[in-house]
């Protein structure tokens, strides 16, 4: 399988991925409870705009409108039926965009998780799993997604089963995993462990790190142990742009312009080689994050007190100051909507 992204990494050293969808979506008009995946045929003039404003902004990897687009997610709104339409459409929206670009911008299927436990917690058999993560996939691929963006992952089994469905299917593929629990996932992965997610499957990654959580700083130190664990990885940080806060009865992310272009400077200093945004970051806040990518030069690796004084503290413990794993810990459900 050929790997999208590895001769613009050869052009540039570090690529920027987009920012956050549901946030940028929800100012676009999409209402509380409803499925972003149906715009793609209903409002699609609005998913080009989201692709548009990115690439403008800089972009070098945009992420299709399908991350709850497994039959799964789609089942809450009676769409289970509409798996390969709706994730073909989202990638044919994105490939028009990218096609039209005038430089290189890879387009990236996100694939989010199904909402389910795996057995013994759940239901779900890993056979199930890959079964439906292959089915959206298949028409991310249909429509022109060059990888497969695995991302929010919280269960191994979960990104694994996904992992195994990008092969079946032939694309390449990368997972990110969201380290909100004490340093770790939901389900109790330490950020050291990331690279060993998906061992024993017939093809490698194309790149792995962590997405979303509770604030760059968190993001950042969990991206100080993965580069540690295996620092010729390709490593993927896509940060939330602050933490969120109500401002009467809107939720506003805390994160600047200004932040996070100094998050970006602290992620190229920690080894990352694709860097982004999650939840709360705008048009705005990646174009910032642009000018610091071609602005900085790598530098000392920083410290988790150098990045607390820079961007602010930590919110959780770190996976290494949380003493036990989160193995055992009652599972919530996977969060529904990536940004």
């Amino acid at each position: 399988m050929t790997n999208p992204i590895e001769a613009l990494l050869a052009e540039k050293g570090v690529l920027l991925a987009d920012g956050a969808t549901g946030t940028n979506l929800f100012n676009l008009g999409l209402a509380s409870g409803e499925a972003p995946e149906l715009w793609n045929e209903s409002a699609p003039e609005k998913i080009t705009a989201l692709h548009q404003n990115f690439v403008d902004a800089g972009a070098d990897i945009i992420l299709t409108n399908s991350f709850g687009g497994t039959r799964h997610r789609l089942k809450l709104h009676n769409a289970q039926d509409r798996v390969h339409e709706l994730n073909k459409r989202a990638a044919e929206i994105a490939r028009a965009v990218a096609d039209k670009a005038g430089r290189k911008v890879v387009v990236a299927g996100s694939v989010g998780p199904t909402g389910e436990l795996l057995e013994p917690l759940g239901t779900m058999t890993y056979d199930d799993a890959v079964e439906a993560f292959s089915e959206q996939i298949k028409g991310l691929k249909e429509g022109g997604a060059e990888i497969a963006w695995i991302e929010t992952m919280s269960a191994p089994g979960e990104a694994k089963a996904a992992a195994q469905a990008a092969i079946n299917v032939g694309l390449p593929y990368t997972y990110t995993v969201s380290f909100d629990t004490a340093g770790r996932s939901m389900m109790g992965l330490a950020p050291k462990d990331i690279h060993g997610v998906v061992e024993g499957l017939a093809e490698e990654p194309v790149g792995v790190g962590a997405n979303c959580g509770v604030g760059a700083p968190d993001i950042l130190a969990s991206l100080l142990d993965m580069t540690e664990a295996k620092p010729e990885a390709t490593v993927i940080v896509k940060g939330n742009c602050g933490i969120p806060q109500f401002h009467g009865t809107e939720i506003r992310y805390s994160g600047t312009p200004e932040l996070m272009a100094d998050y970006v400077r602290l992620a190229v200093d920690s080894g990352a080689k694709i860097i982004g945004g999650c939840c709360g970051t705008s048009f705005e806040h990646l174009a910032a994050m642009r000018k610091a990518l071609d602005t900085h030069h790598k530098s000392t690796r920083p410290t988790i007190e150098t990045i607390v004084e820079r961007i602010g503290p930590l919110r959780n413990k770190t996976a290494n100051q949380s003493g036990e794993s989160a193995e055992g810990a009652e599972p919530r459900r996977e969060r529904r909507r990536r940004g």
